[in-house]
């Protein structure tokens, strides 16, 4: 059985006749708790000194209080005694001071290692204010005993708070707790805490905190977030208000109430459990509607328990927002069983099985020795709420469902967060956004990776500082008109921190919050790369690949441009065709790389020679188009042009070989030889084929004439193209002497045209166009089939042993199939291959001479001779020539036109004549008009001659009426 006597002291002789009245010191199990609430220590001092004196077998725990808990009464200024009488529950207790242990941990090991056994039931603690960390504590205590209740608090004193004190008969401590264990495994013992409280507000992010000392709030100081929600009275009665309003935790798991524990001078505060970077805060209220149904409860069903004595452990706080409720709470809870305790700054209550320490709540530790079931006490608790609590309750209720709203709308407004930090972080794209003045307020992790930057590196920093110098007006003003609600678009180089720059396509937008702009949206992609795409895609549609300069559409376009420009300025305008002589020879001699290079040479040397303003292109090949806009005189185009033609015909140097080649320029006026830029393109190229015509290297400007030789060729072209199938073509035959024996030795085909309009037309007016034409091949094929048949018909008619010579043209002799057609043009007349002579050009042979010579051997084979065509005029190479599987070589007329002895003539033929000896070559002299020449080619031993001195060529009636009949 358990028994409990109180009293509030009045003085030292009614406390002894109380204890002799109640013959208290014949107990040995006496528990004593002493609690003042009117700060006098002397008193305290003496009463446990008289009390150590009495009751020497007693154990004495107490402290300073805010109010105490007598029977169920609260009263203040006073000091209250109670003493319980256990009959078969064993006391132990102590005072434990702070300054004697390392740390914390270490006083709660002590605490159970010296009150603690197996049997204890319950422990009952009273802390000293703030000094001690009374939750570390509790969790160490609990560490080294779970199954046991802990209840208590801490203690206080009535002047706000000031630090409280603890005793335990002997000593007196402000550092330290107090603690007595109850020692009986059947002792029953029962625990409750009753603490409601209302979310209210919004819900803030601790930014910083080290332990249980929270640093910031929203990167704010704590100090200003209190006084911003709660006042700066609050504040300046933090002591005495700072659990009315405290803290919920929000961490991973759970939500938690968590209190105020002293305000720092630099801001930060300290709070009963640790905290960390990251956890949510939002402020709480007492819920005075479920506190009030929760403890009514909780009375109900103590009533029906064994209930012997109470130790009430009341908050402080909850007086002043309970009103009347926490003293009839308490005045409810004795009508169940004797109720003493105190108001406390903190309690101890058990929450899942652990202590923890609470606030605005009531604790309380029922305690019996008696194991017989309770009879049912009738006792009916009702509790009407006063009209002045009334007000309270309506406003928890307004709190609560303001704050149901308020969290609708947080989650609303969570998930659009969310929603738009997925789409923000998430981005691929840039994505940041900045104030009125440009500076950053936030950016996107696609942002700090391209410029290489850490947020916090650019929070704050004025965007423009990120930009080239250049471009900061033009940002400026995008910026502005942003702000003015005009959505931006533009191109932006931005360097990253390594200074590497990055193209960017930006969006400016505004930010507008209740109808006004507060700052600018950015929303950006990286382009470099896209760039890079579009300028190569740009050059290779609009540049040629080897020179780097405009190709044919670039060239085509930029004309029409400047044309306009010309037109609308009444401005004259050149236009320049620079084609380079004869540059398919280098191309098939030295392969197209070569030529690509020596391009590039030449490209470069036209450049040089250009001023600025004008605009130079490729055509194809080797033709250059050039434009001049500014200046434009016939002077200043025949100065360009000629400097052009300098430049080009200097030596060009590839692979250690010196090269030299020529250009021929056609030059046309706007307006004068055309008005747009098809007719002056037309000019201009016929202006530069008659630059070619005499040999190249020379500059002409286009005049009318020009274009009606051209519509000539034209017309010549179209009647060409149509000529073979009319059979408008023939063959005259020029006969070959063998000059040691003055016999007739062969002929020479030669193709002639008799056009039924045009009469006979000239082999040089349409053997050139037909090789620019491609006709040559066919032509070509048909001039060998004639001439082998004519051949054979000849040699039926009694010229056994008579040959013919056919001129073949370089695209016929580069053809695949030519030996095949010289195949079938052998097997088709009938004539032996040793009857046929193939004439080729020296440049014809050069123009890919591992192909000539191959080709030349095939026809070796078959046994067609093979001679060298005007042996001397092209660009001759003794290396080659001694290689080449050659017959004959035929000494160009003009060397044999001037032949004689008093000329230098006679010694280039002499040579050659020597040189064809030692080769074992015969020699053809072709040319040859007089007697003299003759004689001194007989003389040079020459093997063959022809020549209008001999003969004429002859058609093939007269060639068999003169030569046969």
């Amino acid at each position: 059985m358990i028994k409990t006597i109180s009293c509030v002291y009045k003085n030292t002789d009614e406390l002894k006749n109380l204890i002799k009245d109640n013959v208290l010191y014949e107990y040995p199990n006496i528990l004593i708790q002493i609690f003042s609430s009117n700060n006098d220590l002397v008193e305290l001092e003496k009463i446990q000194e008289m009390m150590c004196t009495v009751l020497p077998q007693a154990k004495i725990m107490g402290c300073t209080t805010s109010g105490d808990i007598v029977e169920g009464y609260s009263v203040k200024e006073e000091i209250s005694i109670s003493f319980t009488i256990f009959e078969k529950t064993e006391l132990r207790s102590s005072l434990f001071n702070l300054k004697d242990y390392n740390n914390i941990s270490e006083m709660g090991k002590n605490i159970v290692s010296k009150l603690c056994d197996s049997n204890t039931k319950a422990l009952i603690l009273f802390s000293s204010n703030y000094s001690v960390d009374l939750q570390q504590l509790l969790d160490s205590i609990h560490e080294g005993k779970e199954d046991m209740a802990l209840a208590g608090g801490i203690a206080g004193e009535k002047d706000a708070f000031r630090e409280g004190f603890i005793f335990d008969g002997e000593k007196m401590s402000n550092e330290g707790v107090v603690v007595a264990s109850l020692n009986n495994p059947d002792l029953q013992v029962q625990t409750f805490s009753n603490f409601k409280f209302q979310e209210v507000g919004k819900s803030f992010k601790i930014t910083k905190a080290t332990g249980t000392t929270i640093v910031s709030i929203d990167q704010k100081k704590p100090s200003r977030v209190l006084e911003n929600y709660l006042g700066k009275d609050f504040l300046d009665q933090i002591k005495l208000q700072r659990n009315d309003f405290p803290f919920l935790l929000g961490t991973k798991d759970k939500s938690t109430p968590i209190w105020i524990k002293n305000l720092l001078e630099d801001g930060t505060i300290t709070v009963s459990d640790p905290v960390s970077k990251g956890d949510s805060l939002v402020f709480a209220y007492a819920h005075l509607r479920e506190i009030i149904d929760n403890s009514l409860h909780e009375l109900k069903r103590l009533s029906k328990q064994n209930v012997e004595t109470i130790f009430a452990y009341n908050c402080a706080s909850r007086k002043r927002t309970l009103h009347e409720f926490a003293t009839d709470e308490i005045r409810m809870l004795n009508s169940i069983a004797p109720t003493n305790g105190f108001f406390a700054n903190g309690e101890i209550a058990i929450e899942n099985g652990k202590p923890h320490l609470v606030g605005h709540s009531l604790t309380f530790l029922a305690l019996s020795e008696n194991s017989k079931k309770q009879s049912n006490r009738k006792i009916n608790f009702k509790y009407n709420i006063p009209d002045s609590v009334k007000t309270i309750v309506t406003l928890t209720h307004l709190m609560k469902a303001s704050q149901e709203d308020l969290e609708i709308l947080n989650d609303h407004a969570q998930i659009s967060e969310q929603h738009y930090r997925s789409l923000f972080d998430n981005n691929t794209d840039i994505v940041y956004s900045t104030d009125l003045q440009g500076n950053f307020t936030s950016v996107n992790p696609a942002f700090e990776k391209l410029l290489g930057y850490k947020k916090e590196e650019l929070l704050g920093k004025l965007a423009l500082n990120y930009i080239n110098e250049e471009e900061v007006a033009r940002v400026r003003t995008y910026f502005y008109n942003a702000v003015k609600g005009k959505e931006q678009h533009y191109n932006i180089e931005v360097s990253s921190k390594t200074g590497e720059f990055n193209l960017l396509h930006l969006k400016n937008i505004p930010i507008t919050v209740n109808g006004e702009c507060v700052g600018i949206y950015g929303i950006g992609r990286n382009i470099t790369e896209q760039k890079k795409i579009e300028d190569k895609i740009i050059q290779l549609a609009y540049y040629d690949q080897d020179t780097g300069l405009p190709n044919r559409i670039r060239f085509t376009e930029m004309l029409s441009e400047l044309l306009q420009t010309a037109k609308k300025k009444n401005r004259k305008l050149a236009l320049m065709v620079v084609d380079i002589d004869r540059f398919k020879i280098i191309n098939d001699s030295l392969g197209h790389d070569a030529g690509d290079e020596i391009l590039k040479e030449i490209s470069g040397r036209i450049q040089a020679s250009i001023p600025s303003g004008a605009f130079l292109g490729r055509f194809n090949g080797d033709k250059f188009n050039l434009i001049l806009s500014k200046n434009v005189s016939i002077e200043a185009v025949i100065k360009i042009a000629k400097s052009i033609l300098h430049n080009v015909a200097a030596p060009i140097h590839y692979s250690s070989q010196e090269f030299y080649v020529t250009a021929s320029i056609g030059v046309s006026l706007f307006p004068t030889d055309g008005t747009d830029e098809i007719t002056l393109m037309k000019n201009a190229d016929i202006a530069m084929n008659r630059s070619k015509s005499p040999g190249g290297n020379r500059l002409t400007l286009y005049s009318n004439e020009m274009n009606e030789e051209a519509m000539k060729r034209l017309e010549l072209e179209s009647y060409l193209r149509k000529a073979l199938k009319k059979n408008e073509f023939f063959l005259c035959y020029q006969p070959l002497i063998d000059l040691k024996s003055g016999k007739l030795y062969g002929s020479e085909a030669l193709i002639r045209w008799n056009h039924p309009v045009l009469g006979l037309v000239s082999p040089g007016d349409f053997i050139p166009l037909a090789e620019e034409t491609g006709l040559i091949e066919e032509i070509g094929s048909w001039v060998l089939r004639t001439a082998c048949k004519q051949n054979k018909m000849w040699q039926q008619k009694g010229l056994k042993n008579i040959t013919v010579s056919v001129n073949v043209s370089a695209n016929q002799f580069q053809q695949t199939k030519f030996v095949a057609e010289v195949i079938r043009a052998l097997a088709e007349s009938g004539l032996e291959p040793k009857y046929l002579t193939l004439e080729l050009t020296e440049s014809t042979m050069l123009r890919n001479i591992d192909h000539s010579i191959e080709v030349m051997q095939s026809l070796q084979k078959l046994g067609v001779r093979v001679s060298i065509d005007d042996f001397g005029t092209g660009y001759s190479s003794l290396s080659y020539l001694k290689d080449l599987p050659i017959n004959n070589l035929k000494i160009d007329r003009s060397f044999i036109n001037n032949l004689r002895l008093d000329t230098s003539d006679i010694a280039i033929v002499k040579a050659i004549i020597t040189m064809s000896h030692g080769l074992a070559v015969k020699v053809v002299a072709e040319g040859v008009e007089t007697e003299e020449q003759i004689e001194l080619l007989k003389k040079l031993k020459c093997h063959y001659a022809q020549g209008f001195y001999l003969h004429r060529p002859l058609t093939s009636d007269d060639f068999e009426r003169v030569l046969i009949g």
